[in-house]
């Protein structure tokens, strides 16, 4: 008898539950979405923060090494900024990322006070630095 009151009660209340099953599967698809579209932008912001210090970085390294400008524009304790900045941003990426940023860092670290007379550790720190940017391009094209 119970087991009847039941179906009746399901066949009687059809529409209320195919409501409330579609009402939970939205629910679940906008907040899987939403946290989606959060780590994209936070991906997305990350990455375009260390672009821009990957060309700051490179700008410095130029004016220092051709342009011979070691006091202002070509000053090596500014690049130091953008690395760290780089590093900090890397975190917030995949592991390929951090590793690439990590290399760059310690490239820059071995580097860095040899640049105005090294035309080699020169190309060494900017194929560095390529190497960044093509992982941060493939990131963000492969970003959903």
């Amino acid at each position: 008898m119970k087991n009847r009151s039941f179906v009746k009660q399901v066949k009687q209340n059809t529409v209320a539950l195919i409501s409330l099953i579609i009402a939970i599967s939205s629910l679940s698809y906008n907040t899987w979405r939403n946290e989606k579209s959060e780590f994209n932008r936070t991906q997305r912001h990350a990455a375009f923060e260390i672009l821009v210090a990957l060309n700051e970085l490179q700008q410095v390294i130029f004016h220092h090494y051709y342009d011979k400008d070691t006091a202002n524009k070509g000053n090596l304790r500014t690049a130091w900024s953008h690395v760290l900045t780089i590093d900090d941003f890397s975190l917030l990426l995949d592991d390929s990322l951090q590793e690439s940023s990590q290399s760059l860092h310690e490239t820059w670290n071995d580097n860095w006070q040899i640049i105005a007379t090294s035309e080699k550790s020169v190309n060494h720190t900017l194929k560095a630095i390529d190497l960044v940017r093509k992982n941060i391009i493939t990131l963000l094209r492969n970003l959903d």
